[in-house]
């Protein structure tokens, strides 16, 4: 069986870049977005483009998932870039500002067979997360905070709770069809303790992991989406309390004076399946 994918540090890289495509290869980033929109500018899209498909090509990559994103459809690059990603050797397409699934359909038209990430990054997204999430080529989110906060015109400072029922939407939208949720990006890349702060708010809505645009945010990234010792702990203290009530034929369970159910079995079994893809890597 294979190995469960990770994202809790999934970073952004230039494609125009060479020296950090390569640099790439030996980062511990659960994933890369080689970025042919925001990060290369109009003149050096072809280039960037020809230059991507050859560092894949060459591979190397590793565990790392290799996620392009692409320019929009409606932009003078958008139909290039995914004309060439088509025959890339990547794990999926990110397609941004996705509005509705009519855009999707357009972009699987064109990669057919790849898996495809959508950012969620314009308020007609979020509204219509659910129908774009029951896509069944889609893969993922990636929450796309700064547009998104300047698709709001909301404050983009403090907690993010301007933002946060547009978040949940799309967060709510990914758990229903069963899809990854990656949470937006912390611009100040210097500010460690405000990255770790960022990053448990994202764990605790319930991310998968964080968008990172510096590799000095990877380590963080990782540890604030791994299950810690006393979760595993606690998990495994749970599972076992409750087989034990099941051989006796009760249907709960008491651990440190709180009930446990079914439900809390499932979570506690996720939990040890993370950790348990976790060792795999740090150890292959």
């Amino acid at each position: 069986m294979a190995a469960e994918a990770l994202y809790r540090s999934v970073l952004y890289i230039p494609a125009s870049r060479a020296r950090a495509m390569d640099k790439a290869r030996g980062l511990d980033a659960d994933a890369i977005i080689f970025d042919l929109e925001d990060a290369v500018s109009p003149d050096e899209k072809p280039a960037a483009r020809a230059a991507l498909a050859e560092e894949l090509r060459i591979g190397g990559y590793g565990h790392r998932q290799r996620i392009v994103r692409i320019n929009g459809l409606d932009t003078d690059w958008g139909r290039d870039d995914a004309e060439a990603v088509a025959g890339m050797d990547c794990d999926g397409v990110l397609l941004p500002k996705v509005d509705s699934p009519g855009l999707v359909d357009a972009l699987a038209a064109l990669v057919p067979g790849k898996p495809l990430w959508c950012m969620m990054e314009t308020p007609r997204g979020a509204l219509n997360a659910l129908a774009i999430a029951d896509h069944t080529a889609v893969a993922g989110f990636v929450l796309g905070t700064n547009d998104l906060a300047k698709e709001l015109g909301c404050a983009t400072g403090g907690d993010r709770s301007p933002m946060l029922t547009t978040i949940q939407l799309c967060l709510a939208a990914a758990r229903a069809a069963g899809i990854v949720c990656v949470d937006g990006v912390y611009n100040a890349f210097k500010d460690a303790e405000g990255l770790a702060a960022e990053c448990v708010q994202g764990r605790a809505w319930g991310m998968d992991g964080k968008t990172l645009i510096h590799p000095a945010q990877i380590e963080i990234a990782n540890s604030v989406f791994a299950p810690g010792d006393e979760e595993v702990a606690l998990a495994e203290k749970q599972i076992e309390a409750f087989d034990e009530a099941v051989r006796r034929g009760e249907g709960v369970a008491v651990v440190d004076g709180k009930i446990v159910e079914n439900l809390h079995i499932e979570t506690a079994r996720k939990t040890l399946a993370r950790a348990g893809a976790i060792r795999a890597r740090e150890t292959s």
